[in-house]
Protein backbone atom coordinates (compact mmCIF):
# COMPACT_ATOMS: atom_id res chain seq x y z
CA UNK A 1 0.00 0.00 0.00
CA UNK A 2 1.53 3.42 -1.11
CA UNK A 3 2.20 5.98 1.77
CA UNK A 4 0.10 8.76 1.86
CA UNK A 5 2.38 12.22 2.37
CA UNK A 6 1.57 14.10 5.93
CA UNK A 7 1.49 17.69 6.20
CA UNK A 8 4.72 18.07 7.57
CA UNK A 9 6.85 16.43 4.53
CA UNK A 10 4.48 18.06 2.22
CA UNK A 11 5.53 21.65 3.40
CA UNK A 12 8.80 20.44 3.24
CA UNK A 13 9.10 19.35 -0.02
CA UNK A 14 8.04 22.89 -0.60
CA UNK A 15 10.71 24.86 1.64
CA UNK A 16 13.08 22.82 0.28
CA UNK A 17 12.05 23.36 -3.72
CA UNK A 18 11.53 26.82 -3.37
CA UNK A 19 14.88 27.74 -1.28
CA UNK A 20 16.76 25.32 -4.24
CA UNK A 21 15.35 27.13 -6.74
CA UNK A 22 15.78 30.55 -5.64
CA UNK A 23 19.15 30.09 -4.98
CA UNK A 24 19.58 28.27 -8.16
CA UNK A 25 18.02 31.70 -9.69
CA UNK A 26 20.19 33.89 -7.65
CA UNK A 27 23.09 32.52 -8.69
CA UNK A 28 22.52 31.99 -12.20
CA UNK A 29 21.55 35.70 -12.69
CA UNK A 30 25.05 36.55 -10.90
CA UNK A 31 26.19 33.94 -13.73
CA UNK A 32 24.77 35.73 -16.49
CA UNK A 33 23.94 39.56 -15.72
CA UNK A 34 27.39 40.41 -13.50
CA UNK A 35 29.65 38.18 -14.73
CA UNK A 36 28.76 37.54 -17.77
CA UNK A 37 28.80 33.71 -18.22
CA UNK A 38 25.44 32.02 -19.49
CA UNK A 39 27.37 28.79 -20.46
CA UNK A 40 26.99 27.33 -17.00
CA UNK A 41 22.80 28.49 -15.99
CA UNK A 42 21.52 25.01 -17.01
CA UNK A 43 23.81 23.69 -14.94
CA UNK A 44 22.99 25.54 -11.40
CA UNK A 45 19.69 24.28 -11.86
CA UNK A 46 20.34 20.55 -12.29
CA UNK A 47 22.49 20.96 -9.04
CA UNK A 48 19.52 22.37 -7.01
CA UNK A 49 17.28 19.43 -8.34
CA UNK A 50 19.82 17.00 -7.15
CA UNK A 51 20.00 19.16 -3.94
CA UNK A 52 16.09 18.83 -4.18
CA UNK A 53 16.10 15.17 -5.00
CA UNK A 54 18.53 14.59 -2.60
CA UNK A 55 16.16 16.13 1.26
CA UNK A 56 13.08 15.83 0.02
CA UNK A 57 10.32 13.11 0.17
CA UNK A 58 9.65 11.02 -3.01
CA UNK A 59 9.73 11.38 -6.37
CA UNK A 60 7.71 14.39 -7.42
CA UNK A 61 9.74 17.30 -6.20
CA UNK A 62 12.52 16.40 -8.40
CA UNK A 63 10.52 16.11 -11.29
CA UNK A 64 8.50 19.14 -10.39
CA UNK A 65 11.55 21.28 -9.93
CA UNK A 66 12.91 19.81 -13.28
CA UNK A 67 10.27 21.37 -15.19
CA UNK A 68 10.30 24.86 -13.39
CA UNK A 69 14.31 24.84 -13.82
CA UNK A 70 13.65 24.23 -17.86
CA UNK A 71 11.00 27.37 -17.80
CA UNK A 72 13.49 29.42 -15.46
CA UNK A 73 16.58 29.02 -18.16
CA UNK A 74 13.84 29.44 -21.04
CA UNK A 75 11.81 32.81 -19.29
CA UNK A 76 14.97 34.31 -17.60
CA UNK A 77 18.37 33.65 -18.88
CA UNK A 78 17.50 33.13 -22.56
CA UNK A 79 17.26 35.82 -24.81
CA UNK A 80 14.73 37.10 -25.56
CA UNK A 81 14.54 37.52 -22.08
CA UNK A 82 11.31 37.41 -19.89
CA UNK A 83 9.51 35.57 -22.92
CA UNK A 84 9.11 31.91 -23.15
CA UNK A 85 10.57 31.05 -26.50
CA UNK A 86 10.92 27.67 -27.64
CA UNK A 87 11.06 27.22 -31.31
CA UNK A 88 14.45 29.45 -31.23
CA UNK A 89 16.94 27.41 -33.54
CA UNK A 90 18.72 24.63 -31.14
CA UNK A 91 16.47 25.35 -28.49
CA UNK A 92 13.66 22.80 -28.26
CA UNK A 93 17.07 20.38 -28.74
CA UNK A 94 18.29 21.53 -25.36
CA UNK A 95 15.57 22.29 -23.35
CA UNK A 96 14.19 18.56 -23.77
CA UNK A 97 17.76 17.25 -23.06
CA UNK A 98 18.10 19.67 -19.72
CA UNK A 99 14.43 18.16 -18.52
CA UNK A 100 15.63 14.79 -19.60
CA UNK A 101 18.79 14.74 -17.65
CA UNK A 102 17.37 16.80 -14.67
CA UNK A 103 14.49 14.02 -14.48
CA UNK A 104 16.71 10.86 -14.73
CA UNK A 105 18.90 12.16 -12.02
CA UNK A 106 16.11 13.67 -9.68
CA UNK A 107 14.97 9.82 -10.05
CA UNK A 108 17.98 8.21 -9.91
CA UNK A 109 18.97 10.67 -6.70
CA UNK A 110 15.94 9.69 -4.96
CA UNK A 111 15.62 5.68 -5.89
CA UNK A 112 19.33 5.68 -4.19
CA UNK A 113 18.05 7.53 -1.47
CA UNK A 114 15.87 4.78 -1.07
CA UNK A 115 17.52 2.20 -1.47
CA UNK A 116 20.07 3.44 1.20
CA UNK A 117 16.77 3.43 3.47
CA UNK A 118 16.15 -0.45 2.90
CA UNK A 119 20.13 -1.15 3.56
CA UNK A 120 19.77 0.91 6.57
CA UNK A 121 16.37 -1.02 7.68
CA UNK A 122 17.91 -3.90 7.01
CA UNK A 123 21.09 -3.80 9.32
CA UNK A 124 18.40 -2.52 11.57
CA UNK A 125 16.93 -5.71 11.82
CA UNK A 126 20.06 -7.95 11.77
CA UNK A 127 21.11 -5.72 14.49
CA UNK A 128 17.91 -6.68 16.50
CA UNK A 129 18.02 -10.55 15.41
CA UNK A 130 22.03 -10.63 16.90
CA UNK A 131 20.99 -8.81 20.29
CA UNK A 132 18.26 -11.53 20.35
CA UNK A 133 20.58 -14.35 19.75
CA UNK A 134 23.13 -12.94 22.68
CA UNK A 135 20.36 -12.21 24.92
CA UNK A 136 18.96 -16.04 23.65
CA UNK A 137 22.48 -17.47 24.52
CA UNK A 138 22.83 -15.22 27.74
CA UNK A 139 19.83 -16.94 29.43
CA UNK A 140 21.01 -20.56 28.44
CA UNK A 141 23.89 -19.59 30.12
CA UNK A 142 22.73 -18.72 33.32
CA UNK A 143 20.61 -21.78 33.40
CA UNK A 144 23.85 -23.43 32.80
CA UNK A 145 25.71 -21.81 35.43
CA UNK A 146 23.37 -20.86 38.04
CA UNK A 147 21.77 -24.86 38.23
CA UNK A 148 24.76 -26.75 39.59
CA UNK A 149 26.25 -24.42 42.03
CA UNK A 150 22.17 -23.77 43.95
CA UNK A 151 22.10 -27.55 43.39
CA UNK A 152 25.67 -27.56 45.31
CA UNK A 153 24.54 -25.23 48.21
CA UNK A 154 21.33 -27.13 48.45
CA UNK A 155 23.08 -30.57 49.07
CA UNK A 156 25.84 -29.33 51.33
CA UNK A 157 23.45 -27.43 53.51
CA UNK A 158 21.21 -30.52 53.47
CA UNK A 159 23.80 -32.66 54.46
CA UNK A 160 24.97 -29.91 57.28
CA UNK A 161 21.77 -30.31 58.94
CA UNK A 162 20.71 -33.53 58.72
CA UNK A 163 23.89 -35.48 59.73
CA UNK A 164 25.28 -32.69 62.04
CA UNK A 165 25.64 -35.21 65.13
CA UNK A 166 27.94 -37.56 63.13
CA UNK A 167 29.82 -35.28 61.43
CA UNK A 168 33.50 -34.48 62.37
CA UNK A 169 34.06 -30.95 62.22
CA UNK A 170 36.29 -31.39 58.96
CA UNK A 171 33.62 -32.39 57.31
CA UNK A 172 31.73 -29.75 58.47
CA UNK A 173 34.43 -27.30 57.31
CA UNK A 174 34.90 -28.41 54.44
CA UNK A 175 30.61 -28.71 53.58
CA UNK A 176 30.63 -24.55 54.62
CA UNK A 177 33.77 -23.89 52.72
CA UNK A 178 31.85 -25.62 49.45
CA UNK A 179 29.22 -23.71 50.43
CA UNK A 180 31.09 -20.44 50.63
CA UNK A 181 32.98 -20.86 47.16
CA UNK A 182 29.73 -21.64 45.17
CA UNK A 183 27.81 -18.24 47.20
CA UNK A 184 30.92 -16.17 46.08
CA UNK A 185 30.51 -17.59 42.41
CA UNK A 186 26.85 -16.87 42.89
CA UNK A 187 27.44 -13.03 43.60
CA UNK A 188 30.07 -12.98 40.92
CA UNK A 189 27.14 -13.64 38.83
CA UNK A 190 25.36 -11.27 39.76
CA UNK A 191 27.70 -8.54 39.10
CA UNK A 192 28.04 -9.84 35.44
CA UNK A 193 24.26 -10.13 34.82
CA UNK A 194 24.22 -6.71 36.54
CA UNK A 195 27.05 -4.86 34.43
CA UNK A 196 25.83 -5.97 30.93
CA UNK A 197 22.03 -4.44 32.10
CA UNK A 198 23.84 -1.36 32.78
CA UNK A 199 25.37 -1.29 29.12
CA UNK A 200 22.78 -2.75 27.44
CA UNK A 201 20.36 -0.33 29.28
CA UNK A 202 22.26 2.37 27.92
CA UNK A 203 22.10 1.32 24.28
CA UNK A 204 25.84 -0.04 24.63
CA UNK A 205 27.45 3.45 25.52
CA UNK A 206 30.01 3.84 28.89
CA UNK A 207 30.92 6.92 30.01
CA UNK A 208 34.58 6.60 29.68
CA UNK A 209 37.08 9.07 31.41
CA UNK A 210 41.38 8.56 31.35
CA UNK A 211 42.22 6.39 33.25
CA UNK A 212 45.91 5.40 34.22
CA UNK A 213 46.61 1.80 33.07
CA UNK A 214 48.53 0.81 36.44
CA UNK A 215 45.93 1.54 38.91
CA UNK A 216 43.37 -0.01 36.67
CA UNK A 217 45.25 -3.33 36.83
CA UNK A 218 46.23 -2.93 40.41
CA UNK A 219 42.29 -2.69 41.90
CA UNK A 220 41.67 -5.76 39.51
CA UNK A 221 44.13 -7.66 40.58
CA UNK A 222 43.26 -6.52 44.76
CA UNK A 223 39.94 -7.23 43.44
CA UNK A 224 40.52 -10.93 42.35
CA UNK A 225 42.39 -11.53 45.55
CA UNK A 226 39.45 -10.72 47.79
CA UNK A 227 37.91 -13.87 46.09
CA UNK A 228 41.46 -16.13 45.50
CA UNK A 229 43.80 -15.27 48.11
CA UNK A 230 46.01 -18.31 47.19
CA UNK A 231 46.07 -17.67 43.34
CA UNK A 232 49.29 -16.21 41.77
CA UNK A 233 49.36 -13.47 39.65
CA UNK A 234 52.13 -11.75 38.01
CA UNK A 235 51.16 -8.31 36.28
CA UNK A 236 53.90 -6.71 34.15
CA UNK A 237 52.53 -2.81 33.22
CA UNK A 238 54.59 -0.46 31.03
CA UNK A 239 56.75 1.65 32.66
CA UNK A 240 56.01 5.01 31.20
CA UNK A 241 52.41 6.68 33.07
CA UNK A 242 50.02 5.35 29.85
CA UNK A 243 46.21 6.86 30.30
CA UNK A 244 43.73 5.55 28.54
CA UNK A 245 39.54 6.28 27.65
CA UNK A 246 37.56 3.59 29.74
CA UNK A 247 35.15 2.82 32.08
CA UNK A 248 37.51 1.58 35.25
CA UNK A 249 35.30 -0.39 36.57
CA UNK A 250 34.05 -2.61 33.54
CA UNK A 251 37.28 -2.77 32.41
CA UNK A 252 38.29 -4.27 36.04
CA UNK A 253 35.55 -6.78 36.02
CA UNK A 254 36.88 -7.92 32.54
CA UNK A 255 40.44 -8.14 33.83
CA UNK A 256 38.75 -10.28 37.26
CA UNK A 257 36.98 -12.20 35.08
CA UNK A 258 39.58 -13.44 32.82
CA UNK A 259 41.83 -14.13 35.96
CA UNK A 260 38.98 -16.06 37.45
CA UNK A 261 38.76 -17.76 34.04
CA UNK A 262 42.12 -19.19 34.33
CA UNK A 263 42.23 -20.28 37.46
CA UNK A 264 39.22 -22.67 37.39
CA UNK A 265 39.32 -23.79 34.15
CA UNK A 266 43.41 -24.37 33.62
CA UNK A 267 44.32 -27.17 35.63
CA UNK A 268 47.42 -25.84 36.69
CA UNK A 269 48.42 -24.25 40.12
CA UNK A 270 51.17 -22.25 38.30
CA UNK A 271 50.37 -18.20 38.64
CA UNK A 272 48.38 -16.70 35.78
CA UNK A 273 49.80 -13.74 34.26
CA UNK A 274 48.59 -10.29 32.94
CA UNK A 275 50.62 -8.27 30.75
CA UNK A 276 49.81 -5.10 29.72
CA UNK A 277 51.33 -3.16 26.44
CA UNK A 278 50.81 -0.49 23.70
CA UNK A 279 50.85 -1.71 20.20
CA UNK A 280 49.19 0.65 17.51
CA UNK A 281 47.51 2.89 19.46
CA UNK A 282 46.25 0.40 21.79
CA UNK A 283 46.43 -0.54 25.08
CA UNK A 284 46.72 -4.57 24.90
CA UNK A 285 45.76 -6.72 27.66
CA UNK A 286 47.18 -10.26 27.85
CA UNK A 287 46.17 -13.21 30.33
CA UNK A 288 47.82 -16.20 29.78
CA UNK A 289 47.83 -19.69 32.12
CA UNK A 290 49.76 -22.75 32.02
CA UNK A 291 47.09 -25.52 31.93
CA UNK A 292 45.52 -27.55 29.46
CA UNK A 293 44.32 -24.78 26.99
CA UNK A 294 41.11 -24.64 25.10
CA UNK A 295 39.85 -27.06 23.28
CA UNK A 296 39.96 -26.01 19.27
CA UNK A 297 36.54 -26.43 18.35
CA UNK A 298 35.04 -24.10 21.13
CA UNK A 299 36.91 -21.43 20.18
CA UNK A 300 34.82 -19.72 17.39
CA UNK A 301 32.04 -19.74 20.16
CA UNK A 302 33.84 -19.51 23.70
CA UNK A 303 32.67 -14.94 23.94
CA UNK A 304 29.19 -16.57 22.39
CA UNK A 305 27.64 -17.34 26.10
CA UNK A 306 26.68 -20.66 26.22
CA UNK A 307 29.28 -23.26 27.14
CA UNK A 308 27.21 -26.91 25.98
CA UNK A 309 30.14 -28.67 26.85
CA UNK A 310 31.85 -29.41 30.07
CA UNK A 311 34.85 -27.47 30.59
CA UNK A 312 38.23 -29.20 30.96
CA UNK A 313 38.42 -28.45 34.79
CA UNK A 314 35.99 -31.27 35.21
CA UNK A 315 34.47 -28.61 37.51
CA UNK A 316 31.16 -28.72 36.27
CA UNK A 317 29.44 -25.94 38.16
CA UNK A 318 31.63 -23.12 36.86
CA UNK A 319 31.11 -22.90 33.66
CA UNK A 320 33.02 -20.39 31.17
CA UNK A 321 29.70 -19.35 29.33
CA UNK A 322 28.28 -15.63 31.10
CA UNK A 323 31.71 -14.64 32.34
CA UNK A 324 33.23 -14.48 28.73
CA UNK A 325 30.09 -13.28 26.99
CA UNK A 326 29.97 -10.47 29.92
CA UNK A 327 33.77 -9.32 28.63
CA UNK A 328 33.11 -9.35 24.64
CA UNK A 329 29.78 -7.06 25.42
CA UNK A 330 31.87 -4.45 27.83
CA UNK A 331 35.18 -4.57 24.93
CA UNK A 332 32.59 -3.82 22.57
CA UNK A 333 31.15 -1.30 24.25
CA UNK A 334 34.47 0.53 24.44
CA UNK A 335 35.06 0.01 20.06
CA UNK A 336 37.97 -2.61 21.25
CA UNK A 337 38.56 -6.10 20.61
CA UNK A 338 38.78 -9.31 22.15
CA UNK A 339 39.83 -13.27 21.36
CA UNK A 340 41.12 -16.43 22.80
CA UNK A 341 43.75 -18.69 21.56
CA UNK A 342 46.39 -21.34 22.86
CA UNK A 343 49.96 -21.22 23.06
CA UNK A 344 52.38 -23.75 23.93
CA UNK A 345 51.25 -24.33 27.35
CA UNK A 346 47.98 -23.16 28.06
CA UNK A 347 45.82 -20.51 26.93
CA UNK A 348 45.96 -16.85 26.20
CA UNK A 349 42.53 -14.50 26.20
CA UNK A 350 43.95 -11.09 24.70
CA UNK A 351 41.81 -7.58 24.77
CA UNK A 352 42.26 -4.14 23.26
CA UNK A 353 41.12 -0.85 24.09
CA UNK A 354 41.84 2.03 21.67
CA UNK A 355 44.48 5.02 22.95
CA UNK A 356 42.15 7.83 21.86
CA UNK A 357 43.95 11.18 20.17
CA UNK A 358 44.07 12.61 23.10
CA UNK A 359 46.02 10.12 25.15
CA UNK A 360 48.97 10.79 27.36
CA UNK A 361 51.97 8.14 27.03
Amino acid sequence: MKKTMSKKELLWNILITFLALTGATIVSYLLVFVGGHTSNVSIVYMMAVVLISRYSNGYIPGVIASFISVICVNLVFTYPFMHLNFTMDGYPITFIALMVISSITSATTTHLKHQNKIIHDREKLLMEAEKEAMRANLLRAISHDLRTPLTGIIGASSSYLENYDTMSEAEKANLVNGIREDANWLLNMVENLLTVTRIRGSKAQVTKSLEPLEEVASEAVMRFHKRFPDAGVKVSVPEELVMVPMDATLIEQVIINLLENAVYHSNSKDPVSLTISIKDRNARFDVRDHGVGIAPDRLSTIFDGYTSSPNNSGDSHKGMGIGLSICKTIIAAHNGTITAGNESLGAIFTFTLPLGENTCE
